[in-house]
C-alpha cells in the first residue's frame, strides 16, 4: 500500500524537525504551503529548508501552487473569504498536483509539509487528505511531539 505522511513544521527547531522525518524514513519532502516562508522560524523558507532537507538526504519538491491552502483567484473562496475547499479540489491545478504528489509517494516514501501542528486545523487534512484517500492511499500525519496517526 503507498502511504503519504504530512507533518506541520510549527515552530519546531531544524534539528527536531529532521528526527522526525528521519524516525519515519521520509526520502522527499514535498511542501504544500503556498507561500513557504516563515516569519517565526526562517530555517523553514524555502531556499533554507532544502539546504537542511538536502544535509539529511531528503530531497525537496514545491506543489504548493497546486496544492497550496491559499491559492490565487477569487473563485476558490466563498463570500466570508473562507477557502471553499470543494471548488478547490475541482481545479485543474490541484488535480494535475494530486497526481504529481501520488506518482512521486510510489517512487520515494513521501511527506507533504504545511506550518500548521494538528493536522486537524490544516489544509493538508482538509484539502489534500480527502483525494488521496479516495484513491486508496493511506495517510499518517506525524506529529511534534513523534506521534503518528493514521486518518480514517
Amino acid at each position: 500500500m503507498t502511504t503519504v505522511y504530512t507533518i506541520g513544521h510549527s515552530r519546531h527547531s531544524a534539528e527536531r524537525f529532521t528526527v522526525l522525518l528521519q524516525a519515519q524514513e521520509i526520502e522527499l519532502l514535498v511542501d504544500v504551503r503556498s507561500n513557504p516562508a516563515s516569519r517565526w522560524a526562517p530555517h523553514f523558507g524555502k531556499a533554507a529548508l532544502e539546504k537542511l532537507l538536502r544535509v539529511h538526504s531528503i530531497a525537496y519538491q514545491f506543489l504548493g501552487r497546486e496544492l497550496g491552502g491559499r491559492p490565487e483567484g477569487s473563485e476558490f473562496y466563498a463570500p466570508g473569504g473562507a477557502l471553499d475547499h470543494a471548488r478547490r479540489a475541482q481545479a485543474p491545478e490541484f488535480k494535475a498536483g494530486i497526481e504529481r504528489l501520488v506518482l512521486a509517494s510510489r517512487q520515494q516514501r513521501t511527506a507533504i509539509l504545511c506550518a500548521e501542528e494538528s493536522p486537524a486545523l490544516c489544509h493538508r487534512r482538509l484539502l489534500v487528505t480527502p483525494p488521496l484517500l479516495q484513491l486508496g492511499i493511506e495517510v499518517v500525519h506525524l506529529r511534534g511531539d513523534g506521534r503518528v496517526e493514521l486518518e480514517s
